[in-house]
């Protein structure tokens, strides 16, 4: 069995693929936040384990305890076998067109193989929404031609009320109406709509006229209701990227 795990900013998202099944039809899923890493001990228990993937962007502290974590399931079984993705060159049909191949996320690179496989000789613009919105665009022929990073949506809601003293937190963003009444809606119409502009101005930099859009995170499906395009919606994009490299033998 692998055990895939996605260690993002805010939340670690895992899931179980037997060797015998197609990607992305996991044997079981879940998700924690940072706070609950330790729970996971006690999820992956019932589990025998073979190979673990692991895409980190949380940082060393995340890693060393996610490394403690898999130690506890290497010492029932010394075949369990610990791998940390990393973006490179090329990996799974996806060419890193990066400056330096190692400078891209691995969640990024995960994601842009996992749409790839769902939609292979496509040109994609995969769009991320997450602590941080990224926005890639992969040719027809697997080549990641580039992308763009701004704060997510909560992230940028956030940051108004923590650097401007008069303006309230927000919590709830959903949007009600383009041009607010009061201050709440006002931001959150303001934020989506730079999340919206800067995915809408990506697309257009897209060469084709049949470029498909896709949204993944938590900040999707408020977002993507706004799109003056069609999207499709896609969860766990970095766990079939990863499921996709393992099979590969190529993470």
């Amino acid at each position: 069995m692998l055990l895939l795990i996605d260690a993002g900013n805010t939340r670690i998202k895992w899931a179980t693929l037997e060797r015998d099944r197609d990607i992305a039809q996991w044997s079981a899923s879940g998700s924690v936040p940072h706070a609950g890493l330790a729970s996971l001990a006690q999820q992956w228990q019932p589990f025998k384990v073979q190979d673990i993937l692991i895409s980190n962007v949380a940082g060393e502290r995340i890693a060393a305890q996610l490394t403690e974590l898999c130690a506890q399931l290497q010492a029932g079984s010394e075949a369990v076998r610990l791998q940390w993705f990393q973006s490179k060159a090329q990996c799974a049909g996806v060419h890193n067109g990066y400056r330096h191949p190692r400078q891209l996320g691995s969640d990024r690179f995960a994601s842009l193989i996992g749409a790839r496989h769902q939609f292979a000789q496509q040109s994609l613009l995969v769009v991320t929404c997450g602590t941080a919105t990224t926005i890639d665009a992969l040719d027809a022929a697997g080549h990641f031609v580039g992308g763009m990073i701004l704060p997510g949506l909560a992230t940028m809601a956030a940051s108004l009320a923590v650097n401007t003293a008069q303006l309230p937190a927000v919590s709830d963003v959903q949007l009600t109406q383009l041009f607010a009444d009061n201050t709440h809606d006002a931001i959150v119409s303001g934020c989506i709509s730079a999340q919206v502009g800067a995915i809408s101005r990506a697309l257009a930099q897209c060469e084709g006229p049949t470029v498909r859009c896709i949204l993944s995170g938590g900040a999707a499906t408020f977002i993507a209701p706004h799109l003056p395009f069609s999207c499709t919606l896609l969860e766990n994009l970095v766990l079939t990227g990863l499921a996709v490299s393992a099979r590969a033998g190529d993470a």
